[in-house]
């Protein structure tokens, strides 16, 4: 059965996929209040600048022969943030961790900075990007490019054989990017997969530092998750394209690549958290509060065979996180979307020096900021220029009342922004299907409410609404169904059951 309210013929199949939905990002970023554009004033400032930052502040320290490399995204060219290790003895190892430090090209108050605070955040769908910053600034002069000499904000971190930060200390430095890596190529030769990318094979050294940075990633995450950070398997395709058309849509892997930075970066927002309060500085903290919906939670979970404890403890519901990631890997996505919802979403709080910290329930960590990406997120700019003012004694260049407003706004931006994204997917997911209209597919039913049932199916990787006759179904239970109607625009796909539906067995 049709849904009449978004036939397929309200599309055309456009030849070229990307512009079509390079113009509905567009239109997306304008519904949520976001500009897609950069006005007349961010483009007259960044003519008046002729290079990157340059400084000759003895206090800043020239680390540029250290083997510094990045590792991201193989198309990713705003470059945040860079590593280096040293193996010291009795297992101990030093990570020193460098930031952009993007103030020192974009100062407060100044166009383009007010520009980047409208949104707070780069926007990424897979047609156009919509950076924070004008990206002759965040690919180039601000992005810690491969053989440039760069300023940075340093967080230098040892951390003892198993695993525990034993020091920490922060300070500007120079620093070069010897070699710009990938995640999935670095992460296939980690685990022995592949040979080494070819320009960290022809620096001497760099293999032997990332194998060490792998090792104490590893033990970094087994610690995390010993205290309770959740382990969670979010359903995002990243749609592929052949030229201007899309071919296929295929789920990012979180590999021991993402791993291994994502457990430097919670290491050195920590880290920087600490750094702000001990100096007695007010900061802006990213929360994620104790879940008030715990007890749906709890039910969930009982559904599933697993009694939680009647208050919020993440280490009992990480425990049962991994036990259904073991045993229900496929389905494992649809209950991760489940408990995040009930977590509720991320914010941006000001927290006063010596008050109890609320800290991030998903990560079981208490001290947490988001520090490590200027060129992406202007909460990330504002921190940056807190750690600067505090590292010269100089009053805070933001007031308590600045801060307060500032989270409330970047969490409201950070909110839409996630939505723009959200919704391009659902767009995507229905340009790739609209030419297969009347084929089946084999998929799992991934949500059962009061407003409809919906289905995954497994390839390629998109969610679509059940219509017509529905049979009693849940969450968990594979079908087969056939694709009836797609609308590429509000990222509609209807989907009609085709053969009889059996629970779930691995």
């Amino acid at each position: 059965m049709m849904n009449k309210s978004h036939p397929e013929s309200k599309w055309r199949d456009h030849s070229n996929h990307k512009a079509e939905l390079a113009r509905i990002a567009t239109g997306v970023m304008l519904v949520r209040g976001l500009e897609p554009d950069f006005p007349k004033e961010v483009q007259h400032q960044l003519s008046q600048i002729q290079g990157p930052a340059n400084e000759h502040d003895p206090q800043i320290r020239d680390l540029r022969d250290l083997l510094w490399c990045s590792i991201d995204n193989d198309d990713s060219k705003d470059l945040d943030q860079i590593t280096v290790s040293e193996t010291l003895s009795g297992g101990r190892v030093r990570i020193w961790v460098g930031v952009a430090d993007v103030d020192a090209l974009i100062k407060k108050d100044t166009p383009i900075d007010l520009h980047a605070l409208i949104n707070s955040r780069s926007v990424y769908t897979s047609a156009r990007i919509f950076p924070m910053l004008p990206l002759r600034l965040s690919t180039n002069l601000t992005s810690l490019n491969p053989d440039e000499d760069r300023l940075a904000i340093v967080n230098e971190m040892i951390f003892s054989a198993d695993g525990v930060i034993e020091h920490s200390a922060i300070y500007r430095g120079w620093v070069r990017n010897k070699a710009q890596l990938e995640y999935d190529a670095i992460s296939d030769w980690i685990e022995g997969h592949r040979d080494l990318q070819e320009v960290a094979k022809n620096i001497p050294g760099m293999a032997e530092q990332l194998i060490t940075q792998d090792k104490l990633a590893q033990k970094l995450r087994v610690v995390r998750h010993e205290h309770g950070s959740l382990e969670f398997d979010m359903f995002q395709p990243r749609a592929i394209f052949d030229g201007n058309r899309i071919t296929d849509l295929q789920q990012q892997a979180h590999n021991r690549a993402r791993q291994l930075i994502e457990e430097f970066m919670i290491a050195t927002n920590g880290c920087t958290a600490q750094f702000l309060a001990k100096k007695g500085i007010y900061s802006m903290r990213r929360v994620v509060r104790s879940p008030e919906r715990w007890l749906k939670i709890v039910d969930v979970a009982l559904r599933l065979g697993t009694k939680l404890p009647q208050q919020p403890d993440s280490q009992a519901l990480e425990d049962f996180l991994a036990k259904q990631h073991r045993e229900h890997p496929l389905v494992f996505p649809d209950l991760s979307l489940v408990i995040v919802k009930l977590m509720g979403s991320g914010e941006y709080i000001v927290e006063r020096p010596g008050d109890e910290a609320v800290g991030h329930f998903g990560l079981a960590v208490t001290d947490y900021m988001h520090s490590t990406a200027p060129n992406r997120r202007y909460p990330d700019l504002i921190t940056l220029r807190l750690i600067k003012a505090a590292l010269v004694n100089q009053k805070p260049p933001y007031t308590v009342e600045e801060l307060h407003e500032l989270a409330f706004h970047c969490t409201s931006q950070e909110d839409a922004a996630k939505k723009v994204e959200r919704q391009m997917r659902k767009s995507e997911a229905a340009m790739l299907l609209h030419s297969r209209i009347g084929e089946r597919f084999k998929g799992v039913v991934s949500g059962v409410t009061d407003l409809g049932t919906w289905v995954r199916i497994f390839q390629p990787p998109a969610e679509g609404k059940l219509m017509g006759p529905i049979p009693h179904l849940a969450v968990g239970d594979l079908l087969e169904v056939k694709l009836v109607s797609t609308h590429v625009q509000r990222g509609f796909i209807d989907f009609v059951v085709d053969s009889a539906p059996k629970p779930f067995i691995e």
